[in-house]
């Protein structure tokens, strides 16, 4: 759980909340289908008062290639559309997970055997769950 602990050390911004129909959201759901992620989800953690986010956006991949592919892909179209760039991100090192912390929004891609051991999905199962099909 070495890829949670920075979310730790920042402070959500509550003054903007995300919505799924924000652009940031939308251009992240995009740049992950254009990439062929899989199971995406989202999370919405906006009615949770310990989350350190208003979303998760939870996918994976075959490969560590595609988790890179999928990560790059991210940022550059969230930073060519909305002019924003991650807070931090980690897991660049080997591409089993990787994180990308927007701030209200914390994207993580995974190999499917990360995904299943991590199970962030039930970490956070008082969320309401949306799919993502591509």
């Amino acid at each position: 759980m070495e890829q949670l602990s920075i979310l730790a050390t920042r402070k959500r911004n509550s003054v903007v909340r995300l919505t799924r129909s924000s652009k940031i959201f939308k251009t992240i759901i995009k740049a992950i289908q254009e990439k062929k992620g899989e199971n995406i989800i989202s999370l919405d953690l906006r009615k949770i008062p310990e989350a350190v986010a208003d979303f998760f956006v939870i996918c994976e991949a075959a490969s560590t290639t595609q988790v890179k592919a999928i990560a790059d892909s991210v940022e550059e179209e969230v930073r060519k559309n909305c002019d924003e760039l991650p807070y931090k991100h980690e897991g660049r090192q080997n591409y089993q997970w990787v994180l990308i912390d927007y701030v209200n929004i914390v994207v993580h891609v995974m190999l499917p055997e990360n995904r299943r051991f991590y199970k962030l999905e039930d970490m956070w199962s008082d969320a309401a769950q949306e799919d993502h099909k591509g």
